[in-house]
């Protein structure tokens, strides 16, 4: 079992950096119901959604509970078999392979900092502009201000994972990387502590 693995069933585990600053992963909230701040998400998708690292599932069973053909993606298995467990449909694949209804999807979802999938924030939201319909939107969850663009090396610790590539994006520097990848902001918003925007093609 990896750590990441660890942390989808509930046991707490974070991310460290190669300057050895440490960032603690969301773990409860990954396994929670949804909870403060997923309605802004939620309350978005009106029509077929993907769920991009969905996790256990909490974001793709909600919709699915909503009447919203909802589908999680995720390259963990055990992130599939936990979505599965709630009754919500998930596929075991990385987003950067080929994926079902291509071009046809009417949201996309990045919740939880997925936007740092594959450390290319730039490279994430070219692909799921090939995913969603023309008036297709992505919905995804931000640092909060004042943390511009970041990229750097990470491990799954308290295990001994191998090194990846990670990215974080604060608010402030979304609608220049929308700009970058032919999509605008089309809203932003705050919810507590969360924060999130909602892309729209440009």
């Amino acid at each position: 079992m990896t750590a990441f693995d660890r942390g989808l069933l509930g046991h707490r585990c974070w991310l460290e950096l190669a300057t050895g600053e440490r960032v603690d992963l969301p773990v409860d909230r990954w396994t929670a119901i949804p909870c403060e701040g997923d309605e802004v998400l939620l309350d978005a998708c009106e029509g077929p959604t993907l769920d991009v690292g969905c996790g256990p599932g909490r974001l793709t069973a909600a919709l699915s509970e909503r009447g919203v053909a909802a589908l999680g993606v995720d390259i963990s298995a055990t992130a599939v078999r936990l979505t599965h467990d709630r009754g919500a449909a998930a596929l075991h694949r990385d987003i950067f392979d080929r994926l079902p209804g291509e071009g046809r999807w009417r949201h996309v979802l990045l919740a939880d900092g997925n936007i740092g999938i594959g450390g290319d924030p730039h490279r994430l939201l070219t692909r799921m502009s090939e995913l969603l319909t023309e008036s297709g939107t992505v919905l995804v969850e931000l640092d909060p201000p004042g943390r511009g663009l970041r990229q750097d090396r990470v491990r799954l610790r308290p295990e001994d994972g191998a090194w990846f590539t990670w990215a974080w994006v604060g608010v402030e520097a979304i609608a220049d990387l929308a700009a970058r990848t032919a999509f605008r902001v089309a809203w932003s918003t705050s919810h507590g502590h969360r924060w999130f925007a909602c892309l729209e093609k440009a």
